[in-house]
């Protein structure tokens, strides 16, 4: 199986964001033990996620550490719009930009992923 997982929520706004980004980080851990191929994609106010992720004192810190080698990128259009192109910089996330779309640097393409039959999942 291909599994897709993009990040969406905003670590500004709290514990259901947090609960979203970790079970997204979680089933890509559980996704890749079963052999399954697994991309993670940060796109719009998720472009901030990895500037918390990779702080030792966040909670899923761990977690995302373990994944972190299934980034795929984060959307650069959405990232310059949220404020975080250099923390996805920082962190060594490849800015995406696989949709070519008028006025912006280009976004990550879901379609694409669609296109190619992977499953894609929303947090």
């Amino acid at each position: 199986m291909k599994t897709a997982i993009i990040i969406l929520s905003d670590p500004k706004s709290g514990e259901e964001a947090l609960g979203r980004a970790f079970n997204a980080l979680a089933l890509a851990h559980e996704s890749r033990a079963a052999g399954d191929e697994v991309k993670i994609e940060f796109v719009g106010a998720g472009t901030r996620w990895p500037t918390e992720l990779t702080k030792l004192s966040h909670p899923a810190n761990g977690l995302y550490n373990q994944v972190r080698d299934l980034v795929a990128g984060g959307s650069c259009g959405c990232a310059a719009v949220f404020g975080a192109t250099e923390g996805l910089q920082a962190c060594g996330v490849p800015l995406s930009t696989g949709q070519a779309l008028p006025g912006t640097p280009g976004l990550t393409s879901l379609r694409q992923y669609l296109a190619d039959g992977w499953q894609t999942l929303l947090f």
